[in-house]
């Protein structure tokens, strides 16, 4: 486990971007309200939650007064607040639209937790409600921020690997609780791929920088466990790749805890194990030169996320990750879905050039600052 990541001297308050909180869950309480703390752009200035005590309790935790916790039912009297800029909605993904929306219209940036929605119908809604409200929207995927899955990005792209032909990623976890809004269809749009398979789908994209042109998916749901009657519990998943390269994941709520990320070149290979923690990404670099095991100073990705959407908000520049972004995963989920009911591959809408969906003009700064 590496150390905490030193903490940086932040921009005096008034130059900072105020954000609240909207859901307070344990992703809110462990990494984002931290994360804001530790920010160097971004503060928090505010919480919204379902229950007043919960709310006053955070906010005296974290140095705010009572009247910077607010009800859902409060949630426009953020309106007011001038020294609130942005949300960041980490919520049930069935209630993104609704607050993403409402937050559009008081004219406050949106920093949205993945997936984008429950739906595509809903996350196009997003998109353009931030659109039409004038207000910046971005996709919060940690991993396009972090200098391990940049450097794994670099080494595709500059070639290390010689031609790319293979990936494969897996994430997987045990949900036990039968209870969980994980585990509601109404609540969560869908069962581990909308929820954990989203990162080897969404970082298999940002690493090659291409878009899938074909899927064929097969999936499992097991009969008389309580936890799977509304959802998959487990699916694999191919993807067809321009060029002929090949991808293969897999995702489940009912094996153990693993994430990994491989690409396979002509040359080399990149091995992430595990991707996808909030701490603790291992990397190594493989070809014939030489095999490395890259290391970088300690960071938070919460931390990186927050402060690139801060320095959006204050430039006004679209983010790396838009709705966009997100949009395009729940496109290509929904061809997933449908191949696992039909048993066929699926075509999808073929895309020429890098980094179709994402910002290229607005790399973070602390990955261009990278050797």
């Amino acid at each position: 486990m590496p150390n905490q990541p030193k903490i940086p001297k932040p921009e005096a308050q008034s130059r900072r971007v105020g954000f609240a909180v909207v859901g307070l869950g344990e992703l809110s309480a462990e990494e984002l309200i931290p994360a804001l703390r530790t920010s160097q752009h971004a503060y928090l200035a505010a919480v919204v939650t379902g229950e007043p005590d919960k709310g006053r309790a955070f906010a005296k935790a974290a140095g705010l007064s009572d009247a910077d916790a607010y009800t859902y039912e409060q949630f426009e009297e953020l309106g007011k607040r001038d020294d609130v800029q942005a949300v960041y909605i980490v919520l049930p993904n069935n209630l993104h639209r609704d607050y993403a929306e409402r937050a559009a219209k008081l004219g406050k940036h949106v920093l949205c937790e993945k997936p984008l929605a429950d739906t595509t119908k809903d996350a196009e809604a997003i998109v353009k409600a931030c659109k039409d409200a004038g207000v910046l929207l971005m996709a919060a995927y940690r991993i396009q921020y972090t200098p391990h899955h940049w450097a794994a990005k670099k080494a595709v792209a500059g070639g290390k690997l010689g031609s790319i032909k293979l990936l494969d990623s897996i994430h997987t976890q045990v949900e036990d609780d039968a209870s969980a809004w994980r585990l509601s269809f109404k609540q969560a749009g869908g069962g581990p791929l909308v929820d954990v398979g989203i990162y080897c789908l969404n970082t298999m994209r940002f690493v090659t920088g291409l878009e899938p042109e074909w899927i064929y998916a097969a999936v499992h749901q097991p009969k008389g466990d309580a936890r799977f009657k509304e959802m998959e519990e487990s699916m694999s998943v191919m993807l067809g790749f321009p060029g002929g390269l090949i991808a293969n994941m897999l995702t489940s709520y009912g094996a153990v805890k693993t994430d990994t990320l491989r690409v396979l070149g002509e040359a080399g290979s990149v091995t992430l194990d595990p991707a996808f923690l909030y701490v603790g990404l291992d990397l190594e670099l493989s070809n014939k030169a030489a095999k490395t095991t890259p290391q970088f100073a300690a960071y938070n990705q919460f931390t990186l996320e927050v402060d690139h959407f801060a320095e959006c908000i204050q430039s006004g520049k679209t983010p790396y990750t838009p709705g966009e972004e997100g949009l395009q995963d729940h496109r290509i989920m929904d061809a997933i879905y449908q191949s696992a009911r039909s048993g066929k591959r699926v075509e999808l809408e073929k895309f020429s050039g890098q980094d179709v969906f994402r910002n290229t003009d607005n790399v973070p700064k602390h990955i261009k600052a990278q050797p």
